[in-house]
């Protein structure tokens, strides 16, 4: 074979593994794009941690949205936004064991409040949890939309993503619900909780304060680098 054939048959080899190249390159792209999508929001037909909340929440009390004794002497409260990647955070390593330590016992009773932050679907799910609080799911609804949350920018906030969570989460009259997540009352109180919250000077989610006989009114506090000592302490320190 002449030097020629043989120059011609290198840059030919060349030319073969560069578009192999290539094409590996556009189907990892391909690949990261579809995983993306993917994951970019709640899956309304795979809602997942159902059993796990609702047993952790069984039998302990539920006002609206408030959980725990109604006669306990503290109230804990978390300002929270469900579509938060840090409140979901929170809702599986933090509040549970303040449940476990505080509620159950209780110690105190905890309210969830929204405080709407993220984006035009926060309101929504916030009144679609007040909704499930009307049935005395209200908790059950926060936790497992948590657990199942989508990526933050997604809009996978979908009636049909809600409806799943409601569903999963024990709540018997999902037409009543249906109502009363689009009633003046639910919305009307997303956006009271919401200026509460601003009016306390909170700039995040999750945020706490706590009242209780030693405290003057709803008091803020921090609970971010140890926080379920922080928010452990709090309540002792509202007795």
């Amino acid at each position: 074979m002449s030097a020629g054939a043989d120059d011609r048959r290198r840059q030919n080899l060349l030319k073969i593994a560069s578009a192999a190249v290539f094409l590996a390159v556009i189907a990892v792209a391909v690949l990261i794009v579809v995983s993306a999508s993917e994951n970019d929001g709640g899956d309304a037909e795979s809602i997942e941690g159902a059993g796990e909340v609702n047993r952790r929440l069984g039998g302990i009390p539920q006002d609206g949205m408030v959980l725990g004794d109604p006669s306990a002497r503290v109230k804990l409260v978390e300002f929270g936004d469900l579509k938060c990647p840090v409140c979901a955070s929170y809702a599986e390593e933090v509040i549970p064991a303040v449940i476990d330590s505080q509620v159950r016992t209780g110690r105190a009773r905890i309210e969830f409040r929204n405080y709407t932050i993220i984006d035009e679907q926060s309101g929504p799910a916030g009144a679609a949890a007040i909704a499930a609080g009307e049935q005395g799911r209200g908790w059950n609804f926060v936790e497992i939309f948590y657990r199942n949350q989508g990526n933050e920018a997604a809009a996978y906030v979908t009636d049909e993503f809600l409806t799943a969570v409601a569903d999963a989460a024990g709540v018997k009259d999902i037409a009543r619900w249906q109502r009363d997540r689009q009633s003046p009352k639910a919305t009307d109180a997303v956006a009271s909780s919401t200026a509460a919250a601003e009016e306390l000077g909170f700039t995040g989610t999750p945020s706490f304060a706590v009242e209780g006989p030693a405290t003057d009114g709803l008091e803020p506090f921090e609970a971010y680098e140890s926080p379920v000592e922080q928010l452990e302490e709090a309540i002792a320190g509202a007795k």
